[in-house]
């Protein structure tokens, strides 16, 4: 697979497919209409390549950015960004993608319009329904992740274990030997 799901939703995911976004040189997953179709294919939004164009992946990027604004506006408990609301309103007023049952099962064909109208959609859920309490930001502070905590007590602080929490316990271990160790000029002055 060409893309990471760990998010708890397809839309979050999605949001997702730019990394390290604080970096000066962050890391775009969706660069061509075959990054976008297999991130459509692997999120298991639909069942066979959409066909994308160049400019398919200039609107997933515009919405995916969108999305992102009004999740972070959410969880900083802002006022939405009216281009970015615009924007998520009109693609989710397209048609989405709709599963079909043929005779060897479920199966979803879409144009990326009706793709990109079913993560809108899943975007309208998230942040109007219950679930959007359960948003966070992975607390590395690499990462900028935004992920659903489902986790007992509303505890979980990593997008994923791997690599985010082990990062900051392998960081955090270092940090504690490095306190627990004696100073150098210390041991080298006791030792000559």
């Amino acid at each position: 697979m060409m893309h990471v799901f760990k998010c708890g939703l397809p839309v979050l995911d999605f949001v997702g497919t730019l990394r390290r976004r604080r970096n000066p040189d962050p890391q775009e997953m969706l660069t061509t209409p075959e990054s976008l179709d297999a991130w459509f294919r692997e999120s298991g939004l639909v069942d066979g390549d959409v066909l994308s164009q160049p400019s398919d992946v200039e609107r997933a990027v515009s919405l995916r950015e969108a999305v992102f604004s009004l999740v972070r506006s959410a969880l900083n408990k802002e006022g939405y960004d009216a281009d970015a609301l615009a924007l998520l309103n009109a693609t989710a007023r397209g048609p989405s993608a709709v599963p079909q049952l043929t005779r060897e099962g479920r199966r979803v064909e879409a144009t990326p319009q009706q793709a990109l109208s079913s993560l809108a959609r899943e975007a309208v859920r998230l942040l109007s329904g219950p679930d959007a309490e359960l948003v966070k930001e992975c607390s590395r502070p690499e990462c900028t992740q935004i992920y659903l905590d489902r986790s007992h007590g509303s505890r979980r602080e990593w997008c994923a274990m791997d690599p985010c929490g082990n990062r900051v316990k392998a960081a955090a271990y270092r940090a504690r030997k490095k306190a627990a160790a004696p100073p150098l000029a210390a041991s080298s002055a006791r030792g000559g």
